[in-house]
């Protein structure tokens, strides 16, 4: 390998931020830290405890000591750290509804606070989408709201609380990726505003992560034709550099998301889309979702180093990238210097809990009016949506489990779309009956069981844990969110004991 290619190979390495599978280090990622990579990323398959993390992350730092160690934390329904118990902290559409900006910050300062202490610098979060499109499959309760205005004074404090805790925050999914009805994980979305209406709504929200000093934005896969007619926002010069650099002043570094996800590799092919992102003026390639081995890391490495070779990708532009990189990885080492991990309290956050209860919202009519408290045992039966790639599959979720501890004898049953019987009510018998379910609106199949259950039980309680858009039955309750902290809310307040 001759000097100038060794030279960009520790260049596009710097760039990339690769996940990788185990709860130790692997021997490729010590080795390539010692080579000039510049980030990891853990996800829930790398985390098991806080001393396990902290351990983890002194591993990684012992090979190169102001490496990015980036977690996707948003807490509330997307949860790493808590995916085992489900977290303990709302996310942001609970936090919206409280509209408590003060309060906000302090859950993010919490969550900072925690993260910093089990040696993590950068956080994908928050999400400042504004979720505009109720229909929306994949951003839902992991937005602020639809309003932007609220979401922007949200996402603010979210960044302020996260980054004076000692993580740098990431706003994501920039422009904005709350008005679609297509997951990027699984096709290209597409929004079609014109300028007026981006600007009014979906930037609304990351002007003002900017003006309080957001250290990296995420861009999303998304196509925007108001903005660029031909590329989606990841790969386009346009949005990320005449846009968010020039027109918008932000002078952190840019992440895109996971290069894997379907709406840019099956057109580009995720290689392709990695050298496409850094020419249009990404910083940071994540990657690792999906694919997580060194053969993935050292194809976008190469597949770097041949685009500059070719004239395809200009030098300069990988050298401002890593530089971008490099200036983060040495504010965030910085700050990591003097800290000692301090191991997570084993009954989650005392303050997340707090603010879980203070988002819950009860409409009754007047039949539902002596509901509750609910005196006795009883039958919860929780509809479980298609899986979301966001949240992913290994967090529980659902209120039988907090229920069934206040309540003895307390039964449950879930079901997903073809599974759900002609009679709910029959395994019930006399017990109370609570229907939990996620985003009703969205699914069809879910209306109608939870509608035919109604019919024969109008005493049951409904509980959304997702968007509140369709509010039916004689007492329903609105976590908003599909987190522990959510859950517990909504058990002690359907029981009164808490």
């Amino acid at each position: 390998m001759s000097t100038r290619t060794a030279h960009l190979a520790s260049l596009a390495a710097t760039v990339l931020q690769p996940g990788f599978v185990g709860t130790t280090a692997p021997s490729w990622v010590r080795r390539w830290l010692g080579e000039g990579l510049g980030a990891v990323v853990l996800f829930a398959r790398n985390v098991v405890d806080s001393e396990q993390v902290a351990a983890l992350t002194a591993t990684l730092r012992a090979e190169r000591p102001d490496v990015i160690v980036a977690i996707d934390e948003e807490a509330g329904d997307v949860t790493r750290i808590e995916s085992g118990l489900g977290s303990s902290r709302p996310g942001n559409l609970a936090l919206g509804v409280i509209d408590d900006p003060l309060l906000t910050e302090e859950v993010a300062n919490d969550l900072g606070a925690e993260l910093a202490a089990l040696g993590i610098t950068l956080n994908y979060a928050p999400a400042a989408d504004v979720n505009s499109n109720p229909d929306n499959p994949v951003i839902g309760v992991r937005s602020f709201g639809a309003d932007p205005n609220l979401t922007a004074r949200h996402t603010a404090a979210w960044v302020r609380g996260l980054q004076a805790g000692g993580v740098a925050a990431c706003a994501k999914h920039f422009p904005g990726h709350g008005d679609t009805q297509v997951d990027s994980h699984h096709g290209l979305p597409r929004i079609s505003g014109d300028r007026r209406r981006l600007n009014a709504v979906e930037l609304t929200p990351f002007r003002a992560a900017l003006s309080v000093g957001v250290q990296a934005v995420m861009a999303g896969h998304l196509l925007l034709p108001a903005l660029d007619p031909d590329l989606p926002a990841t790969l386009s010069r346009r949005i990320l550099t005449e846009l968010l650099r020039d027109e918008l002043g932000f002078a952190g570094v840019v992440v895109t998301d996971a290069m894997e996800m379907r709406a840019v590799a099956d057109r580009y092919g995720f290689t392709g889309a990695a050298v496409r992102a850094l020419a249009a003026g990404a910083d940071a390639i994540c990657v690792g979702g999906e694919h997580a081995d060194e053969d993935v890391a050292r194809r976008l490495r190469d597949a770097i180093v041949a685009a500059v070779v070719a004239g395809e990708l200009p030098e300069e532009r990988l050298v401002e990238a890593a530089k971008r990189v490099d200036q983060l990885a040495t504010t965030t080492a910085a700050r990591q210097a003097g800290r000692t991990a301090r191991p997570a309290a084993g009954s989650g956050s005392a303050v997340g809990f707090a603010a879980a209860r203070r988002a819950v919202r009860v409409t009754t009519e007047r039949a539902g009016l002596d509901a509750l408290p609910l005196a006795g045992p009883a039958h919860v039966v929780e509809f479980a949506p298609p899986r979301n790639l966001a949240i992913g599959t290994e967090t529980p979720w659902g209120v039988a489990a907090p229920l069934a501890a206040l309540l003895p004898g307390t039964t449950a049953v879930r079901y997903a779309e073809g599974e759900v019987p002609s009679d709910l009510t029959a395994e019930a018998g006399g017990r109370h009956l609570v229907l939990v379910v996620r985003d009703l609106h969205r699914h069809p199949w879910m209306r109608a069981a939870v509608t035919r259950a109604l019919a024969d039980r109008p005493d049951a309680v409904v509980v959304e844990l997702g968007v509140p858009e369709l509010i039916t039955g004689a007492v329903h309750v609105a976590t908003h969110g599909a987190t522990r902290a959510g859950s517990r809310a909504a058990a002690e307040f359907l029981t009164g004991i808490g």
